[in-house]
């Protein structure tokens, strides 16, 4: 049996950033995930994809960024259970919390955080297209795990968020020739992904279809080509891989089991204080959760991460009052002292 103070439920970049939090306070941190290696949906499904809005970094790969948030961990030694999923949660008293794995594996906590990402997923597929199945690994990729797998190759994208968007600039320096489809001539990625997608157009760097459809597959054992419906005018382009970006189908999967409030397949919290589910002491952080203004961003995840942390500390140690301080006066080893002392350090520094 796993015994530890806060159990993490997903190893995401939320997750792991939480570890991090949760030393800062003297909590001891265990993390269940359902793949067999730290990091979720950003090391299994796009290690290479770029991002841009984590603060400090103008652009961080993926894979980078997990690397990074378990290297900034390692010092607080947290505790993996891998490969297994979360199947059930039983409070026991007001003081413990015990979760069982598919695999049987029994975790005792005193608080739990969900942080499981979109939960179990899979992506939104052109169902439309009656030969999809064939062509799948044999030309039509719904992820873009590995960039080189693509390089000098014809590619076609279709979607019209932030994955279209980020691929298509991304790949326009990888394969031969892009070309972005979209059902609509507006897109719901970022403003600045798109002013960068015109761009490349005009350069002649990418091709641009919009509004316009996928309407079929052509070749024999891999993909050759594919027909578009561009507003009423039929063409057939060559290409070597189609990849729809339609988004992910989340599954908040045994999750709903257990009686946690849900809203539109995500975990209602109250955000105004901590992010606290209507169970007391289980949590619900990052993209897994929902409240008004919700917004599905790392960044976000990571302030939630934190805020949820000192509820953690006030419900392990009631009536102890906690003094925040700051890592660039206290370090990490340190972080457990006064202000006071910390005000003593600033002022013996500056001397």
């Amino acid at each position: 049996m796993v015994t530890t103070d806060l159990l993490i439920i997903g190893a995401g970049p939320t997750g792991l950033f939480t570890v991090f939090e949760a030393g800062l306070l003297k909590i001891k941190c265990h993390i269940i995930d359902a793949l067999p290696q730290a990091g979720g949906q950003l090391q299994e499904l796009y290690p290479k994809k770029p991002i841009f809005d984590i603060p400090g970094y103008p652009t961080i790969n993926a894979g980078e960024l997990v690397d990074n948030l378990m290297e900034q961990i390692k010092q607080f030694q947290p505790g993996f259970t891998l490969a297994e999923t979360a199947e059930t949660l039983t409070k026991i008293d007001d003081d413990w919390f015990e979760v069982v794995t598919n695999k049987g594996t029994v975790h005792r906590a005193r608080a739990v955080a969900i942080a499981g990402g979109l939960g179990t997923f899979s992506p939104r597929k052109p169902e439309h297209l009656e030969n999809l199945a064939k062509f799948e690994e044999n030309g039509v990729e719904y992820f873009v795990k590995e960039p080189e797998h693509f390089r000098n190759k014809k590619v076609v994208i279709a979607g019209g968020g932030d994955s279209a968007l980020d691929w298509s600039i991304f790949l326009s320096n990888v394969a031969s020739e892009v070309t972005l489809i979209h059902r609509r001539n507006e897109f719901r990625g970022a403003l600045d992904s798109v002013e960068k997608v015109q761009a490349l157009k005009d350069a002649g760097k990418l091709k641009l279809i919009t509004p316009a459809e996928v309407t079929s597959l052509h070749g024999d054992t891999h993909l050759e080509s594919i027909t578009v419906d561009a507003g009423g005018e039929i063409r057939e382009i060559e290409t070597d891989f189609f990849i729809p970006l339609f988004g992910l189908t989340p599954k908040l999967g045994d999750l709903a089991n257990w009686g946690l409030e849900i809203e539109k397949n995500a975990i209602k919290v109250n955000n105004a204080l901590d992010y606290q589910t209507n169970i007391e002491g289980v949590y619900a952080i990052g993209d897994i959760n929902t409240y008004p203004g919700k917004l599905k961003l790392i960044l976000c995840g990571f302030h939630e991460a934190t805020l949820m942390c000192q509820s953690v500390y006030n419900r392990m140690n009631p009536g102890k009052k906690f003094v925040l301080k700051y890592t660039t006066v206290s370090g990490v080893d340190g972080f457990d002292g006064s202000r006071k002392e910390a005000e003593k350090a600033v002022v013996k520094k500056i001397d």
